[in-house]
């Protein structure tokens, strides 16, 4: 296949630019600045708001999967929640004018868009995870942090940017992920990993906020069933089907480390370590509780469906990759 992939270049880009060039297909990158990439992937500059000769990328390939967006991994000040909208809004809908204007269209467009859209899991009452058929979206718990409550707003704009372009000749999926576990440097598993070698992999205001997640190559898996699956569109949760509570995903991280002790903390606690490391809260305290209901019933077999084999996996790929 020829595919395009906007904001490919981050730690989820990498992961697929890298597996879809291994399988053959033909791959672009759209990026705001040059790279230099790995051999067999090409690359074009765009500024993710505006058309350009960006565009042609598009004209003639089989597939855009845009990844597009700002880093949640900052505080949420106003300034950054603005960003955070913007690059995700402004991409979705520039990519959609693109797709609009081509003379041959891409069969398949893949919208990044993320697991957060739900509402904290904590507030169901019937104590369900939330999918695709019965999930409730968020923005209207009580005693929510406004800056969560931005966020699910971010992520319903993000969907309805591609939702309401007019690209009839094209499918259209919405990927609402859940946190991309890898082995690669900067990511959150790498990030958790930390906490837990230096004994700081704790419970967080008593450990009970679910975690959805997926381990890398499952999400590359399922990327490629969305691509060929003709009858797959709409919102798609990429998720493992094993959401755990924090304290216990935690309890096997430290465990996949060698037994490290995992000191707990505070809201408060939480709170400092969060400024302090310039991130916010809501990625340690929301309850995030989702299943892939769309997923499953395709027939996708996850590589990795729970978190303590999976855990122990991405640590044995980490260590290999830290060896002389």
């Amino acid at each position: 296949m020829k595919v395009v992939i906007p904001g490919g270049t981050g730690q989820v880009g990498a992961v697929l630019r890298r597996a879809l060039a291994a399988r053959g297909d033909d791959v672009t990158v759209l990026s705001r600045r040059p790279e230099q990439l790995e051999d067999g992937v090409r690359h074009a500059v765009w500024d993710g708001r505006t058309l350009g000769a960006w565009a042609d990328e598009l004209d003639g390939a089989d597939a855009v999967v845009n990844l597009a967006g700002r880093s949640v991994s900052c505080r949420y000040t106003d300034a950054n929640l603005r960003q955070m909208m913007d690059s995700r809004v402004d991409s979705a809908r520039v990519v959609g004018e693109a797709i609009a204007r081509a003379a041959r269209p891409p069969a398949v467009w893949l919208q990044m868009s993320t697991a957060t859209i739900y509402a904290d899991a904590r507030s169901r009452a019937d104590d369900l995870p939330h999918d695709e058929t019965n999930g409730i979206l968020g923005g209207e718990e009580p005693d929510v942090p406004l800056s969560w409550e931005y966020s699910v707003r971010i992520a319903r704009r993000w969907e309805a940017a591609q939702a309401e372009t007019e690209v009839p000749a094209t499918r259209r999926v919405a990927l609402r992920t859940a946190m991309v576990m890898t082995p690669d440097r900067g990511g959150v598993f790498d990030y958790l990993s930390w906490m837990a070698r230096l004994g700081l992999g704790g419970p967080v205001a008593g450990g009970r906020q679910h975690v959805s997640w997926i381990h890398g190559g499952d999400f590359v898996r399922a990327v490629e069933l969305l691509l060929e699956r003709e009858d797959l569109a709409g919102p798609v949760i990429v998720a493992a089907p094993d959401p755990v509570q924090q304290r216990d995903l935690m309890r096997s991280l430290r465990a996949a480390w060698g037994g490290r002790p995992g000191l707990p903390a505070t809201r408060f606690m939480a709170e400092v370590g969060a400024f302090t490391l310039r991130t916010d809260t809501e990625l340690l305290l929301k309850s995030r509780r989702v299943v892939p209901r769309r997923l499953l019933d395709a027939g996708f077999t996850f590589a990795h469906p729970t978190w303590d084999e999976a855990a122990r996996a991405l640590v044995a790929q980490a260590r290999a990759r830290r060896r002389p």
